[in-house]
């Protein structure tokens, strides 16, 4: 609708996906998508002038960013200082205190080991959260509650950090009980506007993963906002940041809130930011990368409705959330349903591999208020067809209509506080045993 060439990039095993036909031109690569000189080079070979990183590792990655510059492609996304300063959680950190951001409480600097860490630990006082430098998507995270916590968390954050990232700096700040995660959507050009759109509630996780997103957050005021997005504000432009990006606050029970992280790029939820101000973040994203000024202000941003969106996922919640692998033999999303986004990149008869995240779908419902929301993605959820591999259907229907969900009592330890045993979708009690029963065998008959 940009009237801008769209140029896909593919491996073998998705040589079938949607986004390959849907492209003007597909060109297969040599390697893997985490092979950025492969992607340069179909780029050149296309003639293409730009490119979008979408979410992945690329997104977040300086050298790519500064390959690109090299070539002279236009890298859609902030620049080169602004992912290595951000992509670096202790020195985010320092950076985010220097803009007069709210940071939690902890020791500056990685910790070498477990004395050291211990020490730390008794400074700032427990619990605390070890995490990785390098980190994202809830990897080389660890709690300890208490000292004898402390080697095997210590131990084995650093074990992820480094087979994940490269890198096995650790650092260890106070850890928040009952947390919401709540984040600010920024979008910034290369003239020196910034401006924010709103939170993102994102507390409903599973290993600190996100599962279940909303825009607005049915705990944030008007004011905690203004602070929130104030501060998201000031941070980018402390790092002189460009494009759509994301600060990421950690909220307490009494509505403090400290600054988490900052992701320089496009988020996996960002829909539910789209639906409720209208805006379109990955155009806005492609004009600023062009060198067009931002023709939205703060003044013009505006709220209406609520969005939702559930994370669908190829894994088995009832089996500690395993991955599932295999044909999707059906896949028939609820597409007739007004108010319903499906964000997708299967299909039907198509293939679920080990090699890729396990996600399936995005699934959003947006309503007048939060309530209608709820009730449509219910219907959406409900009416979701998936067979072939096991899917996360049935949780997320189960906490859409969750009492706590609904009433907005959320924290980042909900599925574990909520499903202490384990996800199960099998009828427990005897009175709705009876009803399904009952349904059964009037269907059955009739």
């Amino acid at each position: 609708f940009m009237g801008i060439k769209c140029i896909a990039v593919f491996v073998d095993a998705d040589k079938d996906a949607p986004f390959v036909k849907m492209a003007d031109e597909a060109i297969k690569l040599s390697s893997s998508y985490m092979d950025g000189s492969a992607i340069i080079d179909a780029a050149i070979q296309s003639g293409a002038e730009a490119i979008h990183p979408g979410y992945g590792f690329l997104s977040e990655n300086a050298e790519f960013s500064k390959a690109l510059k090299k070539e002279k492609i236009t890298f859609i996304g902030p620049s080169m200082e602004a992912i290595q300063s951000m992509g670096d959680k202790i020195i985010s950190k320092r950076i985010a205190k220097k803009a007069g951001v709210n940071i939690i409480p902890g020791v500056d600097g990685a910790i070498k080991n477990i004395d050291l860490a211990i020490k730390a630990a008794q400074d700032i006082g427990y619990p605390v959260m070890i995490k990785a430098s390098a980190g994202g998507g809830g990897k080389g995270m660890r709690i300890a509650f208490t000292e004898k916590d402390i080697p095997d968390a210590f131990t084995s954050s650093i074990n992820e950090a480094k087979s994940s990232f490269g890198d096995d700096r650790i650092f260890i700040e106070k850890f928040i009980t009952k947390p919401r995660h709540i984040e600010i959507q920024i979008l910034a050009d290369n003239h020196g506007n910034v401006i924010h759109l709103g939170e993102r509630e994102c507390s409903i996780q599973r290993r600190n993963q996100k599962i279940i997103e909303e825009s607005p957050s049915p705990f944030v005021d008007k004011e905690l906002r203004n602070s929130m997005g104030n501060q998201a504000v000031q941070l980018a432009k402390k790092v002189g940041y460009s494009s759509a990006g994301t600060v990421e606050f950690i909220v307490d029970q009494d509505r403090n809130f400290y600054f988490l992280e900052m992701n320089t790029r496009l988020q996996v939820e960002h829909p539910v930011t789209e639906l409720v101000t209208g805006f379109d973040l990955v155009e806005e994203m492609i004009k600023v990368a062009a060198g067009e000024k931002l023709n939205i202000t703060q003044d013009d941003v505006s709220f209406d409705g609520w969005a939702i969106e559930s994370r669908i996922y190829a894994e088995d919640p009832e089996r500690n959330f395993m991955p599932s692998t295999g044909r999707l033999i059906t896949y028939k999303p609820p597409l007739g349903i007004d108010n319903i986004r499906n964000d997708t990149g299967v299909f039907e008869g198509g293939e679920i591999s080990m090699f890729y995240d396990p996600m399936i779908s995005k699934l959003c419902s947006y309503g007048e208020t939060r309530l209608d929301a709820c009730n449509l993605m219910q219907e959406a959820l409900n009416n979701f067809e998936i067979s072939g591999i096991q899917n996360n259907l049935n949780l997320l229907s189960s906490i859409i209509k969750n009492k706590k969900f609904l009433d907005g009592e959320i924290n980042t330890g909900f599925i574990d506080e909520e499903y202490p045993d384990g996800f199960s979708s099998k009828v427990l009690d005897k009175e709705n045993a009876l009803m399904f029963s009952l349904t059964a065998v009037f269907a059955h008959i009739k």
